[in-house]
């Protein structure tokens, strides 16, 4: 990093993003690199994670957790070093700024961690578009987005927000005009599911089922007609994720998450990305408010949220 002034003045930007929901994700066969091919419609819904970046004049990058009362953090095993996402993503900012200075992220947790929502993946959109602003680095959102698809697969998305389709390893994004809202109810868990697992066991119920897997390449045009005219009923008998067996093999009780909230009510359920997250689609905001109700009634975590919101955007920036 650049070396600091005599005289130091601190400044903290803070910054949120969105978590997502995949409404649909094809994933192909495992490729000779390791990784997945996928064709996903990603949903940026109203559960957002926020990073407080503040100057220091250390020099260095430091990272602290705070939760938010609707989100357990006791035993998540969260690193607060150069493998946290965000870390990473400020690292990365500071080899490209001129005027980089050390940096204190502090980073609020309302997205379930390990929960197949993106949420480290939001911390890390957060991240950049922070220090941008931190450091005058003066980047466009292009030149973010290539920054952030070296972090990983959905950090872009969080950057960008909305609706989008996403094509390769996911981080080939379509913008998808969605304006029409959709109520949904998250079901989050008191464990994580690590996705990289998560492919593995897919992998291996493929396997075992002498399975032919294509390569996915497009996305099945129903779903962004479904989203765009706000259609639930439609939208719900095209709900996919090819992750959900593997999540279920793995974690065997979201098969009754799953019908517990379908018999309460809901359109239809879906494991959201990697899990152990559930996401069930609603007609309207006061029908996800009364199946969220229904649903910690039985004693599980659950809240109301819509999509599509924004990406990451800068909701304060403050000299200190």
């Amino acid at each position: 990093m650049n070396a600091v002034r005599e005289r130091f003045a601190a400044r903290t930007v803070r910054v949120k993003a969105p978590g997502k929901v995949n409404v649909s994700l094809d994933v192909g066969p495992l490729r000779p690199d390791g990784y997945h091919s996928v064709a996903s419609v990603y949903l940026a819904v109203s559960l957002y994670e926020e990073v407080a970046a503040t100057s220091t004049d250390t020099g260095e990058i430091t990272v602290s957790i705070s939760n938010a009362s609707t989100l357990e953090l006791d035993g998540v095993d969260i690193p607060l070093d150069h493998r946290n996402l965000a870390y990473k993503a400020a690292a990365i900012m500071a080899d490209v700024s001129e005027h980089s200075t050390g940096v204190h992220l502090e980073i609020t947790k309302r997205v379930p961690v390990a929960g197949g929502m993106g949420g480290g993946s939001a911390d890390a959109a957060a991240t950049l578009l922070a220090c941008d602003a931190l450091w005058n680095s003066g980047l466009s959102r292009d030149e973010l987005a290539h920054l952030a698809a070296e972090l990983g697969a959905d950090v872009p998305f969080a950057l960008l927000g909305g609706t989008a389709v996403g094509l390769g390893l996911g981080d080939d994004l379509s913008p998808a005009l969605v304006k029409a809202q959709t109520d949904w109810v998250l079901v989050t868990a008191d464990f994580g599911l690590p996705t990289p697992e998560v492919y593995r066991a897919l992998d291996r119920l493929r396997v075992a089922e002498g399975a032919a897997i294509e390569e996915p390449t497009a996305v099945d045009p129903m779903i962004l007609q479904a989203l765009r005219g706000g259609d639930a009923d439609a939208l719900s008998r095209v709900l996919v994720n090819d992750l959900q067996r593997a999540s279920i093999e793995l974690a065997p009780g979201l098969r009754d998450t799953l019908g517990l909230g379908e018999s309460l009510g809901a359109i239809a359920g879906i494991v959201s990305g990697s899990g152990p997250t559930v996401a069930f689609l609603a007609h309207n905001p006061a029908a996800a408010e009364g199946l969220a109700d229904d649903l910690r009634h039985h004693s599980f975590d659950a809240m109301a949220v819509h999509g599509p919101v924004h990406g990451a955007r800068i909701i304060s920036d403050t000299l200190l």
